[in-house]
C-alpha cells in the first residue's frame, strides 16, 4: 500500500515525512521520520518516537541547503552538524527543498527581527564588573520599547477619536432626515456602539500609560533586586568552585589515584581523532553504542614520607649511588669510565659506523580501506591478505629488535647490588618497549618462515641480537640478545589479533626473559594488549592496556605493573602506568609511576599502611614515599619523523643494508625494500610473489611429511620445519617452554658460510 501523498508546503506549515538519512559506512542510508517546524528540522526513528525521543535537530536559520543529485540533498550548519538525506523521488525531494527554503527564510527573518529588538548585552555575556550595567540597560531598553508601544496606541486612539467624531456627525445628520422608525433605531444603536468603542479605547490607553508610569517608578527597585541576586550568584559560583577543587584534591589523594609530579600535565590526545566522513555524532543505533573503558580504581595511594627519613648523606632517598640517581646525582657510568683503565674510552677503538638518519618520505597514496576490511571482520589478522599501503617498511622481527632501544636500563641493572633496585630497571625497560608504538599505526610485515634479522651493535652499544621466524601458523618469532655488560634477553612472541570493525586488538602470547650473569637473577614477564582504534573512520590511535607481573625467579621479588586503558571520563594522565616492587614476603620497597610514552619515575617506600575502602569496597594500601626520581625518559623523535612513519632514531637504521648478513635477513626482503623506496605498486606485486612462494614451500614440506607419516590424514597437517638458529627447550627456572638460541649464527657470519639458509626471497 502506498503512503499518503504529503501536502504541498506553504509558509508557516509544519511539514512531515519519511526521508533516508546517511548513518555510517556500515549501515549506509536508514529510513527516518523528519519533522519541520518553527525553523527547526528534527528527525526520529519512527513516528511513535515523536513524543519522547528526538534523534537530532538542526536550526535552519544558520544552515546551508545544497542539492547533490536528483534525489539527494545535504543540510549543514557549518560543520557541527551535517545531514546527508535522500528522498524517494525527485518530486519528493523538490517538495522538501521548497519547504526547507521557506522555513529557512522565515527563521532568518524572525532572527533578524529579534536581533534588531535587542541590544549589545545580548551578544556578549556580562563580566563581573559590568553585569549590573548590562541588566540596567536591558531594563531601560524594555521601558523604551513599552513607551514606543504606548505612543503607537496613543496614535491609534487619536485616529479612533477623529474617525469616531466624524462618524457621530454623520450619524447625527442622518437622525435629522425623516426616515422610517426602524432606520432611526438602528442609527441610534450604531451611535451608542461607537461611543462605547471610543470610551474603551481611551480606557486602554490610560491603563497602558499607568503601567508605563509604574514601570518607571519601580525600575530602581527592580535594578537593586537584580544586583542583589547577581552578587549572591557570583558568591555561590565561587564557593562551588572552591568546593570542586577541594573535592578533586581529596579524591585524587584518597580515592586511589597515584599522585604524579606536576610535570605530568594532561596533554591533549593528538591521536584521539575526530570522526570524518558522512556520519554525524547523533545516536543512530542502539547496537552500535560505544562503551568506554571502565576506570579501575587504583590499588594503592602514595603520600610524602615523614621528614625524619630525609637524613643528610643517606641513600634512603633513592637508589644507591652505584645506580647514579640518588640525591647526590652520582653518575655511575661516568665514574666507572673515569676509573676503569679497561673502559672503551681509554682504549684505541676503530671508528664507529655512521648510521643513516633519514629514509624516503612516505608517499601519500589513497586507498579505500573499507573495500578491503569489510570482508575481514572476525578473522585472524595474519590470515588476511593486506596491501603494503597498511604497512611500514619494517618486519615484525625488526619491531622486536626495537625493544632494545633503551638497552642502557639493562646495563644499569647489571651493575646493581640489590635485586630490588635491579627489578626497578627491568620494570622500566619493560615499559620503555612500548614508547615507540604511540604514533606507529602502520602494520609491520609478517616475516616469512625462516626469515631472520640480526642487530649487531657490539661496538657502539655492547650488545648483539638475533631474531628468527620459527613458525608461520601460528606466527611466532624467537629473539635472543646478549650484552658485554652482563645480561641476556630472550623472548618468543606469537601474536593473536582480531579485527572487530571499530578497532583491532593485538594480544601478544609468549614470554620474555632477562638473565643477569653477575647476580644470576632470572626475570620473566609477558606483554600487554595493544588496541588500534578508528580502523574504519577517523584518525588511527593506539592504546596499551593490561597488567604485567615481572618476576625474579631466584629471589621471589615481583613488580606488578598496571597499564591503565584510555577513558574519556578519566581525570588521570593518559597512557598512565603504575607499579609496585615487592620482595618475596610481599613487602613494598619501590613505587613506579609515569606514562608508557614519556617517562617513568620511582619513589622509595618508607612505610605502608592500610587505607580507607575504595568505591568497590577494596581496602587500598597507603605508601609513604620519598621524592620521586626519574628512571627513564623517551628519546625525542628525529626531525621529520611524521613523514618517515614516525620512526625513532634506532628504527631508521634497522632496514639499512649491511654487508655480510644472512641471505634470510629482513634487510634483503625485496617487497619491504621497494616499499621503503616509495615504489608501492611494485612492492605489492613482490609481496604476492613471496607469499605464494612460501605457500608452495609449505605444501612441499607437508608432502614430505605424508611420506614418513603413518597415515595421509596425519601427515597432511604436519609441517616438519625446523628452526635454524633456535631450538625449543623447557626452561627449568621459569617452567616455560620457548625457543632458545642454540648458537652458530655469529660463527657462520664470521666465516661467510650460509649454506644451510633456505632460499625464501
Amino acid at each position: 500500500m502506498s503512503e499518503p501523498k504529503p501536502p504541498t508546503p506553504t509558509p508557516g506549515d509544519t511539514y512531515k515525512g519519511w526521508l533516508f538519512k546517511w548513518t555510517n559506512y556500515i549501515k549506509g542510508y536508514q529510513r527516518r521520520w523528519f519533522v519541520l517546524s518553527n525553523g527547526l528540522l528534527s528527525y526520529y526513528r519512527t513516528q511513535a518516537e515523536m513524543g519522547h525521543t528526538c534523534r537530532g535537530t538542526i536550526n535552519l536559520a544558520t544552515a546551508n541547503i545544497a542539492v547533490e543529485d536528483s534525489c539527494n540533498f545535504v543540510i549543514s550548519n557549518g560543520g557541527a552538524q551535517t545531514y546527508h538525506l535522500k528522498a524517494s523521488s525527485e518530486v519528493e525531494r523538490q517538495r522538501w527543498i521548497t519547504a526547507l527554503e521557506l522555513a529557512k527564510a522565515k527563521a532568518v527573518r524572525m532572527q533578524a527581527e529579534s536581533d534588531d529588538s535587542g541590544d549589545d548585552c545580548s551578544t556578549a555575556p556580562p563580566t563581573a564588573g559590568q553585569g549590573g550595567g548590562c541588566r540596567n540597560s536591558e531594563i531601560q531598553s524594555t521601558l523604551r520599547t513599552m513607551g514606543s508601544k504606548v505612543e503607537d496606541l496613543t496614535t491609534c486612539n487619536d485616529l479612533i477619536v477623529k474617525h469616531g467624531s466624524a462618524l457621530q456627525r454623520s450619524l447625527s445628520e442622518l437622525e435629522g432626515i425623516r426616515v422610517g422608525g426602524d432606520m432611526g433605531e438602528k442609527i441610534r444603536q450604531v451611535t451608542e456602539r461607537a461611543t462605547l468603542f471610543r470610551i474603551t479605547s481611551n480606557a486602554m490607553i490610560n491603563a497602558c500609560r499607568d503601567f508605563l508610569g509604574m514601570a518607571q517608578t519601580h525600575s530602581k527597585r527592580w535594578q537593586k533586586a537584580l544586583m542583589t541576586e547577581r552578587d549572591q550568584r557570583i558568591r555561590l559560583e565561587e564557593t562551588l568552585e572552591q568546593l570542586a577543587k577541594q573535592h578533586n584534591h581529596l579524591e585524587r589523594a584518597f580515592r586511589g589515584a597515584t599522585v604524579l609530579p606536576s610535570s605530568f600535565s594532561n596533554p591533549a590526545l593528538g591521536n584521539k581523532g575526530g570522526v570524518s566522513g558522512k556520519g554525524d555524532a547523533s545516536d543512530e543505533d542502539d547496537d552500535n553504542e560505544f562503551f568506554d573503558a571502565m576506570e579501575d580504581p587504583a590499588e594503592f595511594i602514595t603520600v610524602p614520607a615523614d621528614p625524619k627519613y630525609h637524613r643528610s648523606g643517606s641513600n634512603l632517598s633513592g637508589f644507591s649511588s652505584e645506580t647514579g640517581i640518588d640525591d647526590q646525582s652520582v653518575n655511575f657510568d661516568e665514574l666507572s669510565l673515569a676509573s676503569n683503565p679497561e673502559s672503551p674510552q681509554s682504549l684505541e677503538l676503530e671508528p664507529v659506523r655512521q648510521r643513516r638518519t633519514h629514509i624516503p618520505d612516505k608517499p601519500n597514496y589513497y586507498l579505500n580501506l573499507w573495500s578491503i576490511m569489510k570482508n575481514c571482520i572476525g578473522k585472524e589478522l595474519s590470515k588476511i591478505p593486506m596491501p603494503v599501503n597498511f604497512n611500514e617498511p619494517l618486519s615484525m622481527l625488526q619491531r622486536l629488535s626495537e625493544d632494545l632501544e633503551y638497552y642502557e636500563l639493562l646495563d644499569k641493572g647489571a651493575k646493581c647490588q640489590s635485586s630490588l633496585e635491579q627489578m626497578c630497571y627491568v620494570a622500566a625497560f619493560t615499559v620503555s618497549s612500548y614508547s615507540t608504538t604511540v604514533h606507529r599505526t602502520g602494520k609491520p610485515f609478517n616475516p616469512l618462515l625462516g626469515e631472520t634479522f640480526e642487530l649487531d651493535r657490539l661496538r657502539e652499544c655492547g650488545y648483539r641480537s638475533l631474531c628468527e621466524q620459527v613458525s608461520h601458523h601460528p606466527p611466532a618469532a624467537a629473539h635472543h640478545a646478549i650484552s658485554e655488560k652482563g645480561w641476556t634477553l630472550r623472548q618468543e612472541i606469537s601474536l593473536a589479533s582480531k579485527f572487530r570493525g571499530k578497532y583491532l586488538s593485538i594480544m601478544p602470547l609468549g614470554s620474555i626473559q632477562c638473565l643477569f650473569d653477575k647476580s644470576d637473577n632470572h626475570y620473566s614477564w609477558k606483554k600487554v594488549t595493544t588496541t588500534v582504534h578508528n580502523i574504519i573512520v577517523g584518525k588511527l590511535w593506539i592504546d596499551q592496556s593490561g597488567e604485567i607481573d615481572v618476576v625474579n625467579h631466584k629471589t621471589g621479588d615481583r613488580c606488578h605493573l598496571k597499564f591503565a586503558p584510555y577513558s574519556y571520563f578519566s581525570r588521570d594522565v593518559p597512557r598512565k602506568v603504575t607499579g609496585v616492587v615487592t620482595d618475596k614476603d610481599g613487602k613494598a620497597h619501590y613505587v613506579l609511576s609515569g606514562t608508557w610514552d614519556e617517562k617513568m619515575e620511582l619513589s622509595r617506600v618508607m612505610q605502608s599502611s592500610k587505607g580507607e575502602n575504595g568505591t568497590e569496597g577494596k581496602q587500598r594500601t597507603v605508601y609513604q614515599t620519598l621524592k620521586a626520581k626519574e628512571i627513564w625518559r623517551k628519546n625525542p623523535l628525529p626531525e621529520g619523523a611524521e613523514n618517515m612513519y614516525f620512526f625513532s632514531t634506532l628504527a631508521l637504521t634497522l632496514n639499512e643494508f649491511e654487508e655480510g648478513v644472512a641471505p634470510t635477513d629482513s634487510r634483503r626482503r625485496p617487497d619491504q625494500r621497494l616499499m621503503e623506496d616509495g615504489r608501492w605498486d611494485e612492492a605489492n606485486a613482490e609481496k604476492q610473489r613471496l607469499e605464494e612462494k612460501q605457500r608452495t614451500a609449505r605444501r612441499e614440506r607437508e608432502r614430505e611429511a605424508v611420506k614418513v607419516a603413518c597415515s595421509p590424514e596425519e601427515g597432511a597437517h604436519q609441517d616438519n620445519y625446523q628452526a635454524l638458529w633456535f631450538e625449543k627447550l623447557d626452561d627449568p627456572v621459569s617452567g616455560e617452554t620457548l625457543h632458545v638460541y642454540k648458537g652458530g649464527y655469529w660463527e657462520a657470519k664470521d666465516q661467510g658460510s650460509w649454506e644451510i639458509c633456505p632460499d625464501i626471497f
